[in-house]
């Protein structure tokens, strides 16, 4: 059999979709890396592929892919108990509902405050521009200090201190964007990529180390009990007068706590403070790891934000109801989005032990290839799958195994991105921002090539002439 990693290499998204449209219905036997492979596809492949007694994630990811985009010693390497102990950190801080409410607030403030900005520039890029924005919410959310020096303090003051700390956002933001851009290459975006993610790895193990020495971190505590803020007279926790539940941290969502404790109010904290299966800290290294594993696919979703803007550019139609804020239609905008444009081709795993796929027999140690782009793009599951079309999802939520761009099965048991409510939740305030956003789309290439991973227009969606909705009402 036929090695198919140049074919990978060369026709990106596509290759997977057209090997299983010539070789017919059920698994798609090839081989990547000199490895035999067999692909899946569907909503009972989600089901197989998650179960551990048929696939195993911990040997599948290859190094490139871990020294870009994951990091050596990721979660997304463990199986098992030390997968489940690992995960429930990214469940507790990535699927809070506060926490995800106060980030997407933050990055909706952020993206008022840049349009502003835009609307006095003769020419943005929105692609650049979004990744800024959404760097400098998600640090500041996650407590990623930019523009603070070692011991934490600012080193940037007045105007030119301004211009420095925009720089070092900045650069922050293309080290996240670089990590991602390059995992899927073996050219120069992916060395490029190896550099960003060593640099910010350092940057993050040595913040780490100084939140442990000030007694931030270890054990969820500074030096007190680390219980929510309570009142004086009653002993009861301090509650929002207007809700009546607990008081939150206005930045981060997450319950305020004693100023002698101040238990893990930041994701930083909380990945500093956590304590794996057998009851260890997170050696410096693997903390950096994994914190950059909460911001670096919030970044992200920088793609999905420009890929709305080809969208409402192709079918502007779409912006009155968007631009509205129509009960539910930015998250069935952003359903539509992540089912319709390109991003994580597939995912995979190792058979642990033979298996048996509906009949078919899989072989221990064969690579097992769950298709997410050729799913999500499946018309035995959606209704003409290559038409752009929110409506599909207005009125319902997508089947937890039927779309699946972030992978399937369950987050909190496994290997499911945790991240989909902060996507969704950041596209959903994003969204009818853009569709409000004068600007004017100059002639440019918008096409969105898919050998190359991960892709986007070719042009990164540059807009000119900006004004913004209080402007143009004036």
């Amino acid at each position: 059999m036929v090695d198919s990693t140049l074919a990978l290499l060369t026709q990106g998204y596509a290759w997977l979709p057209d090997l299983s449209r010539r070789k017919g219905p059920g698994p798609v036997r090839t081989r990547l890396l000199g490895k035999p492979a067999v692909a899946l596809r569907g909503p009972a492949a989600v089901k197989f592929f998650y179960d551990e007694q048929h696939v195993r994630r911990r040997t599948a990811l290859p190094e490139p892919i871990l020294s870009t985009l994951f990091g050596h010693g990721a979660v997304h390497t463990l199986d098992g108990r030390e997968h489940r102990a690992r995960k429930a950190l990214f469940v507790s801080l990535l699927q809070d509902a506060a926490g995800v409410a106060a980030l997407a607030e933050r990055v909706g403030e952020e993206w008022d405050r840049a349009a502003e900005e835009w609307s006095d520039r003769s020419e943005v890029t929105l692609f650049d521009e979004v990744g800024v924005l959404i760097t400098r919410a998600v640090c500041a959310w996650a407590g990623v200090p930019l523009g603070a020096g070692p011991e934490g303090a600012s080193r940037f003051r007045g105007p030119e201190g301004a211009e420095r700390s925009d720089a070092e956002v900045r650069r922050t933001a293309r080290d996240l964007v670089a990590m991602v851009d390059g995992f899927a290459t073996a050219g120069p975006r992916h060395w490029r990529a190896r550099r960003s993610r060593r640099r910010q790895e350092k940057r993050l193990a040595r913040l780490v180390e100084e939140i442990r020495r000030e007694g931030r971190s270890a054990d969820g505590a500074r030096s007190g009990t680390g219980h929510p803020f309570t009142d004086s007279g009653t002993g009861h926790p301090l509650t929002d007068s207007g809700t009546g539940r607990p008081a939150t941290d206005s930045g981060t969502g997450r319950p305020l706590t004693d100023s002698g404790a101040g238990g893990p109010v930041t994701a930083v904290e909380a990945v500093a403070a956590h304590r794996e299966a057998d009851g260890e800290l997170l050696d410096p290294h693997t903390a950096a790891v994994e914190i950059l594993n909460i911001i670096r696919p919030t970044v992200a979703v920088t793609w999905y934000t420009v890929f709305g803007a080809h969208a409402l550019h192709r079918h502007p139609a779409l912006r009155e109801p968007l631009a509205l804020d129509r009960p539910g239609y930015a998250r069935a905008f952003a359903h539509e989005l992540r089912r319709f444009y390109p991003f994580a081709p597939f995912v995979a795993g190792h058979a642990p032990a033979d298996v048996e796929w509906h009949g078919e027999p899989i072989e221990a140690g064969t690579l097992v290839l769950l298709d997410l782009y050729g799913q999500n793009h499946d018309p035995g599951l959606w209704h003409e799958p290559y038409r752009f079309d929110p409506e599909r999802f207005t009125g319902r939520e997508p089947g937890r195994d039927e779309l699946v761009p972030q992978g399937g099965g369950e987050a909190a048991e496994g290997h499911r991105c945790p991240g989909e409510d902060i996507t969704l939740a950041v596209l959903s305030t994003l969204l009818p921002r853009l569709a409000r956003l004068g600007h004017r789309v100059p002639e440019q290439d918008l096409r969105i090539p898919l050998d190359r991973m991960p892709t986007g227009p070719r042009s990164g969606f540059r807009i000119t002439d900006v004004s913004t909705p209080r402007r143009s009402e004036d």
